[in-house]
């Protein structure tokens, strides 16, 4: 691990060190979940919009999965 400097406003500050007293945590280990978390929700953000751009310029075209449509089994018959 390495260590860094960070600058975090009072409040802030004031709120981690009341959640992490309640989790038995300390700030670095909820900074690095925090963070791992937020990395998370960025990448899977990113890949949203890719697949979102993928489907806006290859449109699904009427009929083109409707050779499936007999093997699909819902489960409510």
């Amino acid at each position: 691990m390495k260590t860094v400097q960070m600058t975090i406003d009072e409040e802030l500050i004031e709120t981690i060190d009341r959640i992490v007293k309640k989790l038995k945590t300390t700030r670095s280990a909820f900074t690095r979940e925090a963070l791992r978390e937020a990395v998370n929700r960025l990448n899977i953000s990113q890949l949203e919009a890719k697949h979102k751009k993928g489907y806006d310029t290859h449109t699904v075209k009427q009929g083109e999965f409707s050779v499936w449509e007999d093997e699909q089994d819902w489960g409510d018959e």
